[in-house]
């Protein structure tokens, strides 16, 4: 029986099987790919996950760079994760997420800081903001990124119109702006459109399992293509075996038997 690791190889280069290899390169992109998939759904530091891959899956990547190189790569080749988003359905939901990048107390401390303060969950942080579009499956069809202190109406209006001829959007007061009303979006207030709450569900287990509240990354690049991984992985783990909706139409998904 294949690992999950090994399986999860084995759909990405299903994948992926498009997608050459450079004449050049130790790693075809669906190594690359995989590897990241796995650093993401890891959720621990560069040099934690590089000892875990080297110690435990070195037979399924012999080819493996040394530490620096791979996470090199996750960069160059992460534009490949949107070949796993999913496709726009009539209805869906957008929401953002606080993903903090160093304690508040550490803010300003670097001039290479990368994150801003802003609010998430009722308290403060230093990092970035993930914007993010799911369709009614609770699959993610879209996402963008940007610092913790914006706001979501002003600086997501692009996720949500990219959608305007797919996809009618229901979202919370955070994305209400006075001079931006897209026929596609939906504001709901607090107790409206309980379907809503899908989101809830995917944010924990994005939380619980990959440990996404908190990353490391000093440099805005590596943390935006650790957000595509994420997201890509996301979709590709709940699909594993298939989504399942009950007779009411409520959709059940779960990402935990996958934690490493």
């Amino acid at each position: 029986m294949l690992t999950r690791p090994a399986a999860s190889f084995y759909r990405v280069d299903e994948a992926l099987r498009a997608v050459a290899k450079h004449v050049q390169a130790g790693l075809h992109p669906s190594e690359v790919v995989t590897l990241a998939l796995l650093f993401a759904l890891k959720g621990v530091g560069n040099r934690a996950f590089y000892r875990w891959v080297s110690r435990d899956y070195r037979a399924l990547f012999p080819r493996l760079p040394e530490r620096t190189r791979p996470f090199r790569l996750f960069d160059q080749h992460h534009a490949l994760t949107g070949l796993f988003l999913a496709e726009p359905t009539l209805l869906g939901v957008v929401d953002s997420y606080g993903i903090e990048l160093i304690h508040p107390r550490r803010e300003g401390r670097s001039a290479s800081q990368i994150g801003r303060k802003g609010v998430s969950n009722q308290r403060w942080i230093v990092g970035g903001k993930l914007c993010f579009v799911l369709n009614h499956l609770g699959l993610i069809v879209d996402w963008a990124c940007d610092t913790a202190n914006v706001y979501d109406g002003a600086s997501f209006q692009d996720v949500v119109e990219r959608q305007a001829d797919f996809m009618v959007i229901f979202a919370d007061d955070g994305f209400a702006k006075t001079d931006w009303h897209p026929d596609n979006l939906k504001l709901c207030r607090r107790g409206e459109w309980n379907s809503r709450m899908i989101v809830e569900t995917v944010l924990s287990m994005l939380t619980l399992v990959c440990h996404f509240k908190k990353v490391m990354h000093r440099a805005w690049a590596y943390f935006e293509s650790r957000l595509a991984y994420t997201m890509a992985l996301f979709n590709l783990l709940v699909q594993w075996d298939g989504i399942q909706v009950d007779e009411a139409g409520c959709v059940h998904f779960e990402l935990a038997p996958f934690s490493l």
